[in-house]
Formats: C-alpha cells, structure tokens, sequence
C-alpha cells in the first residue's frame, strides 16, 4: 500500500474526502438493515443474491468500502470482514458505525487497485459503487483475482455502459442520444462537467469486461441488468425513473477464480 497513487486516486480521494459528510445518513440507514437492498433503486437481496447466505467462517473484503455497510452485512452473516478505501473520511464514519453497532470489521485506508495485502487471503470480494466504478478494472480486476483462493468469488455491482453512452456531456442524467463512442469506452473524467462534477470513473464495453475476466483467470458464473422497479418515479443520481424503466442503469457481475 505504500505504491504511489495514480493521478486519478489521488483525484477521487480528494472527491470523496469532500464530501464525505453528504453520504454518513446514507450510511446510518444502510446500517441499520438487516436485509441487504442494493444499487440506487434499492433492489432486494432476494432479486440479486450479491451475498451468500450462510457466509460462516468466509474471509471476506469490500473493495472501496464507504461507510462500511456491506461488510456489516457479510459480518451478520458469520463472515470476517476487511473493508479497504480511498477516502479516510469515509472510513472514519464506516469506523463510528462499526463500534456503535457492534460488528468487528477491519477497515484499510488505501487503493483497492494495489491493496498490498497477501495473496489469496480471501474467499469472497465485493463492491458496490466502490473498486467497481472508480479503480481503473485493468488494476482492479486482477487484483482481486490475486486475493481470492481456488475457486473464490468476486461480485461488483457498478454503472452499466449504456448509462454511461447516455450521459449527456454537461453531466445532466442520461438521456436517449448516444452521446460517447462505446467501443472506446474506458475513462470517465466528471471534473469539469456543469452538473453535479465528480471524479473519475471507469468503465467498459460488455464485450471487454468479459475478455478481462478471461485474461484474468475468472468464469463469470451470473449476470445482471438493473432496471427502476415498476412503482419508482423519482429521479435517482444520474437517472430517471422513466429512462431506467425501459434501459439499464446498472450492471451486476458475478465471477469464481478458476481452480486451477
């Protein structure tokens, strides 16, 4: 972990260290469930199974933690948890939450691209909006191959490209003109936008996740593309309720290292 940060870490952890206060009552509600919703139209654990059930005696990690949440979840269900994170102002709430509910949860602050942590120390990776956005897959990915054992599981859940292609220049939520190239899709500088700047997010065309899978050492054993449930009407984030009834906005993978 004492590897240089690329220019775009160092970009998104001052991102997030600004404005992490905008995302601790977030935190404090996704504490506080017992039953996992995921994705920001708050889909039920039971529609995507992103965890195991029994998850007893598992090493798990969350790659770009937050507030901590998921790994809260995996603890409940018997795992041991590490949380890694860009942002130490994420952590510091994702900290506060783990002493007041309870849950002993190992939280890292570092870049989950080279988290400096051994290899094959854990039997199941996730991120939800963390590693899975803003970590360039080509460093992520196969670091989280290197972590899992034999036969381990990475699951992310993260923008789906159409969104992306979607996304207006100015960064207003997507709209129905494909407005970015999707074979070049890769690198997504919020920056300079005029609505609602970010960071730098990272994403692929299908065809290229499913070849770095490949390349890495990963079957992809599950796939999902999420859509606004039926009764949704707001807008949420980049998306409106009516455009993310009829495209997807987010993407779930579900990966297994190869054994051998």
């Amino acid at each position: 972990m004492n590897d240089p940060l690329p220019e775009h870490a160092v970009e998104n952890r001052n991102y997030w260290d600004s404005m992490a206060d905008q995302w601790v009552a977030p935190g404090e509600r996704h504490w506080k469930q017992d039953d996992p919703t995921w994705g920001i139209w708050s889909v039920p654990e039971s529609e995507l199974n992103m965890l195991p059930v029994d998850m007893t005696g598992m090493r798990a990690i969350e790659l770009g933690c937050g507030t901590g949440y998921v790994s809260s979840w995996m603890v409940r269900r018997g795992a041991s948890a590490v949380g890694i994170d860009n942002s130490e102002k994420q952590l510091e709430t994702a900290a506060r939450l783990a002493q007041e509910h309870g849950k002993a949860i190992e939280l890292i602050h570092g870049n989950a691209e080279t988290t400096g942590l051994p290899d094959q120390s854990f039997d199941f990776a996730i991120s939800e909006y963390g590693a899975a956005i803003w970590c360039d897959p080509y460093s992520w990915i196969p670091e989280a191959h290197r972590l899992l054992g034999p036969g381990g599981s990475l699951v992310f859940l993260g923008t789906h490209p159409l969104a992306q292609i979607c996304a207006p220049l100015n960064g207003d939520v997507c709209g129905r003109e494909l407005v970015r190239d999707y074979f070049k899709l890769r690198r997504l500088d919020w920056r300079d936008v005029e609505i609602d700047p970010g960071g730098v997010e990272f994403n692929l065309p299908i065809s290229k996740w499913i070849a770095l899978f490949h390349e890495t050492g990963f079957v992809v054993e599950d796939y999902h593309e999420i859509q606004a449930p039926a009764a949704e009407t707001e807008t949420r984030f980049y998306a409106t309720a009516e455009w993310a009834k009829q495209y997807p906005t987010e993407q779930v993978w579900k990966l297994r290292k190869v054994s051998s």
